[in-house]
């Protein structure tokens, strides 16, 4: 167990399409675990932010996810998570990042989805979720596909410094209300 370095925007590794886990209960899946509930931990006393993690991010390209909501009691190990299905509404909301801590991007994302993953025992799970969890686990599995939240921003304007942005907005304003999915233009 160790407190890895996060990697910033701009290291490749955060573009690479994560390769798949074989075995959920090997010690090296368990390694990687153990090492970003580590590395979240601290990061979030570091930056006052922060529920979860992806293996890249600690430069591991495999298909792993640790989520630690602060005050609750979701701690999740998510080995191969893949979103199966999602809600007719999407919502805007304004997203962070530990390999960008200092940006804020507009981005719109299902408002809910269902995913499915394997825990670290090899046991299937299956969660329905909405809202900010909806959003963090839509975040946190582009990472695995080498997907940023850059290349989601939305709207026009749709980047901020924290900073900056928290000295205009109360930190309720990050998340818009869900509405309808817009048809793609024919």
């Amino acid at each position: 167990m160790a407190v890895r370095r996060i990697r910033q925007l701009g290291d490749p590794i955060l573009r690479v399409k994560c390769q798949r886990v074989e075995r959920p209960s090997s010690a090296a899946v368990r390694l990687v675990v153990d090492d970003l509930r580590d590395t979240l931990k601290e990061a979030r006393a570091k930056y006052e932010m922060g529920r979860a993690l992806s293996a890249p991010q600690i430069g591991a390209p495999v298909r792993v996810v640790v989520v630690d909501i602060t005050g609750s009691r979701q701690r999740i190990a998510m080995v191969n998570p893949e979103i199966t299905d999602v809600g007719s509404e999407d919502f805007e909301l304004w997203d962070d990042c530990f390999s960008f801590p200092g940006l804020l991007v507009k981005v719109s994302r299902a408002y809910r989805i269902t995913v499915q993953y394997t825990d670290l025992k090899g046991k299937p799970h299956t969660l329905q979720c909405e809202g900010g969890m909806a959003e963090l686990l839509q975040h946190e599995i582009d990472h695995l596909d080498g997907i940023l939240a850059l290349d989601r921003a939305a709207g026009v304007d749709p980047f901020a410094y924290r900073s900056e942005w928290e000295q205009y907005h109360d930190v309720a304003e990050r998340y818009g209300t869900p509405h309808p999915r817009e048809a793609p233009p024919d």
